[in-house]
């Protein structure tokens, strides 16, 4: 089988390799679709700092079950299923408490243990996840994300009537607003500076945008939510100014919430943090119960992923995907990798 190697960074090779057989407890599964995202990019580019070479990458998958190993049940030979790429010890304080997501020693395909870019890929059939027989490979390969945004969603409980900020309108950005919408909020606003996202984000269903390039985002919250403006602010750009935008017009007493990695160290403004009795959280990836709930929102109509597809690349042209993204970075939301093409 074929398998994509990037041996240093901008290089990708392909190999041929013996196809893997599934073993006691694994699902072996043929590789149909693998999104790209901004992690992906960094290494890339030799920037993760979390990830050697060589590497063979991919953890945004959709897949279709080939063979079950030995033990293996509730699956069955051509389900379209997904995975969920978190290798951990199960043993850790974490682990042992359900928050496995973080894990003292985890690693994620495609970064830190082998990823999913292959023809055929042999999985432990703890991190399969069927999907929907209706839903498309590509969308498949996009519940990865989605999950993401869903468990940092859930980071604020219950955000049913809830006035929600979302900073940031890339594809995290707009599938945490969609995905605030989808789960009850009573309004979302989603801000950047391209107005190609802000498009695309009213495409998906996101009725209120700003473009701080040309409003306040102080004064696009007045114009939304009025005088109380957000319960929730969601910083999905990780940069000191969005973080300084979020600290700066937060309502006193509300909640800030960091999705995107952070763009080096932070720059802000711990004072007015204090003051206004602000609640600084984070988020960290996903658990099972994310992939399931995403799943849903995608087949109830809630979350819409088909807009954000720009564009998708055969398996062998996986470099010039890379190359595509460079080119077009103000414009390019979600770029897929179809495998078996």
């Amino acid at each position: 089988m074929l398998q994509q190697v990037m041996t240093e960074p901008k290089v990708i090779t392909f190999r041929e390799v013996p196809a893997p057989e599934p073993e006691q407890g694994e699902i072996l599964v043929k590789v149909m679709n693998i999104g790209i995202c901004g992690s992906d990019i960094h290494v890339y580019h030799g920037q993760h700092p979390f990830t050697s070479y060589p590497v063979t990458q991919g953890h945004e998958v959709s897949a279709e079950i080939v063979k079950l190993g030995e033990g293996v049940e509730g699956f069955h030979e051509g389900e379209k299923v997904t995975i969920q790429p978190q290798v951990v010890c199960g043993k850790c304080y974490p682990c042992r408490h359900g928050k496995y997501n973080l894990c003292e020693e985890l690693k994620v395909m495609g970064f830190q243990t082998t990823g999913v870019a292959s023809e055929y890929f042999a999985v432990d059939a703890a991190k399969v996840t069927p999907l929907p027989e209706e839903m498309s490979y590509e969308e498949g390969a996009m519940i990865e994300p989605l999950a993401v945004a869903v468990h940092a969603v859930r980071q604020a409980g219950d955000v049913k009537g809830m006035k929600i900020a979302v900073l940031g309108a890339g594809p995290i950005g707009n599938l945490v607003a969609q995905t605030a919408l989808g789960m009850g909020a009573e309004s979302v606003l989603i801000t950047d500076i391209s107005d190609l996202r802000l498009e695309k984000a009213r495409e998906c269903g996101i009725e209120h945008t700003a473009n701080t390039r040309n409003e306040d985002f102080g004064d696009a919250m007045l114009r939304v939510f009025g005088p109380d403006k957000a319960d929730v602010i969601y910083d999905c750009a990780g940069n000191n100014v969005t973080m300084g935008q979020a600290i700066q017009y937060a309502r006193k007493g509300s909640t800030i919430i960091l999705v995107a990695v952070f763009a080096g160290k932070a720059e802000i403004d711990l004072a007015v943090l204090n003051d206004h009795e602000l609640d600084l959280n984070t988020t960290m990836m996903y658990r099972n119960e994310d992939y399931i709930d995403a799943i849903r929102l995608v087949n109830e109509s809630k979350v819409h992923l088909r807009p954000l597809i720009s564009k998708t690349f055969s398996f062998r042209d996986y470099d010039k995907a890379y190359q595509y993204i460079d080119e077009n970075r103000e414009t390019t939301m979600k770029v897929i990798i179809n495998v078996q093409e």
